[in-house]
């Protein structure tokens, strides 16, 4: 993704998103290395819509509970990588990412 200016949200936005779906915030430590983990971002891609702007973290909107996408990734990594899942479904955010990034956001989480 194209590098740019940095902008800081000004306000922080509700993230509205349908009630069947949730957003879920993935990040991880990938500890293996030379271990290829294309399985792993495969899995993440076969969300209903995803945001990959940040080297280890992705932001998944999903029908799925965060049981259910756990075991999606549980089931791609080694035994000594980690990852952490929150259900940020209509949290306040906040950040400092480049103009392209929070216009994905804004348009994929505030509908």
């Amino acid at each position: 993704m194209a590098c740019g200016k940095l902008f800081r949200s000004e306000r922080s936005l509700k993230i509205i998103i349908s009630t069947k779906n949730m957003l879920y915030l993935i990040t991880y430590d990938l500890n293996r290395p030379g271990q290829e983990y294309e399985e792993l971002y495969e899995e993440l891609r076969n969300s209903s819509t995803w945001w990959h702007y940040l080297d280890s973290t992705w932001l998944i909107v999903t029908q799925e509970s965060i049981n259910e996408l756990n075991d999606r990734i549980k089931n791609t990594i080694d035994e000594n990588d980690r990852f952490l899942i929150f259900d940020i479904t209509g949290m306040d955010y906040q950040g400092w990412l480049s103009e392209e990034a929070w216009q994905w956001i804004r348009k994929h989480i505030n509908g």
